[in-house]
């Protein structure tokens, strides 16, 4: 094995989520999944919301992000993401009332073009979380009332 390691940081708008080393990173790219190793040809690549896994010496750390782009360069990945949970720290009962309240909406008469596509992507964006939030063995939600 490769001594060679990638330098990962996770940024949003508001603060840099998470930075450290690791061996492998996969990427929830726009147009499917990309694994990055070290020695990776430099590329910029667009991200959709999704699960972003970065593996240290065997360990996996997950993270749930909704869009934005990564750039790729010199063994150094930097991810700009419109927003970043680790999936320990992602409140599942917070994201399956998000979910549900995106699914009422989906159900109310006739949404316009544009309240249709947030309402899209509200659904994505929980559904990714409550996904995200399982693999990080957080709580299961609440169900009923």
């Amino acid at each position: 094995m490769s001594d060679k390691r990638l330098t990962v940081e996770l940024v949003t708008p508001e603060k840099v989520a998470w930075s450290a080393p690791a061996d492998l990173v996969v990427l929830p790219a726009f147009e499917g999944e990309m694994g990055v190793m070290p020695g990776h040809q430099s590329f910029l690549v667009q991200l959709a919301a999704g699960e972003v896994r970065v593996t240290d010496r065997g360990e996996v750390k997950h993270f749930a992000v909704s869009g934005g782009f990564a750039e790729i360069k010199d063994d150094e990945v930097a991810l700009f993401a419109e927003t970043a949970e680790a999936a320990e720290l992602i409140d599942a009962e917070r994201a399956h009332q998000a979910l549900e309240r995106a699914r009422r909406s989906a159900l109310q008469k006739s949404p316009g073009a544009l309240d249709a596509a947030e309402i899209e992507a509200a659904m994505l964006r929980a559904k990714t979380r409550l996904r995200v939030s399982r693999r990080g063995g957080g709580a299961p939600p609440r169900t009923g009332g």
